[in-house]
């Protein structure tokens, strides 16, 4: 038994040598959790990026500086039908990235969104200028929450407009 109290004494010692400090897993939940939220984000990025390569935007978001788990990135064409919404659409406003696609961003919309901020959102749309807005908008169940909305118009190389890009979060 001895031999044991050596070991112990032995291994404490040199961990308290290192400067690195651990803390005990209490929950694979946690971890778990973390990890998928980083693979989705990461994920999310990575088709971001694939699509601006492919469609040749002309500016190059850095996508890694923008997103965080909080930051829902919405694509539309410049029909405004949403073409990508991140993974993480789910947690803003309860609606599944494959639900909006395809849709209009105004589907988020309904009486208590304030009419004066819509309209401006949409002349900065048509004529095709950043807009950063608060607006009240409704999550799948019906209930309102206010989201922050920074709006890009994307430009390929050529100068056409090919997407618009919005940059969301709770506010």
């Amino acid at each position: 038994m001895t031999e044991l109290s050596i070991y112990d004494k032995g291994y404490s010692t040199y961990i308290s040598k290192l400067s690195l400090k651990k803390l005990p897993l209490v929950c694979w939940n946690f971890y778990s959790e973390f990890i998928n939220v980083l693979y989705t984000s990461l994920a999310d990025q990575q088709y971001l990026k694939q699509m601006e390569s492919k469609q040749q935007w002309q500016t190059n978001f850095e996508f890694e500086k923008l997103m965080n788990e909080d930051t829902v990135v919405v694509v539309t064409c410049p029909s405004l039908k949403i073409v990508y919404a991140t993974k993480n659409i789910v947690r803003m406003n309860g609606y599944e990235s494959h639900e909006v696609i395809g849709k209009s961003p105004k589907m988020f919309q309904g009486e208590a969104t304030c009419p004066v901020i819509s309209k401006e959102i949409g002349l900065a749309v048509q004529n095709k200028q950043p807009f950063d807005k608060v607006v009240t908008n409704y999550c799948k169940n019906g209930s309102l929450y206010q989201c922050h909305i920074q709006g890009f118009p994307v430009f390929n190389k050529s100068g056409e407009l090919i997407n618009f890009i919005a940059f969301e979060r709770a506010a």
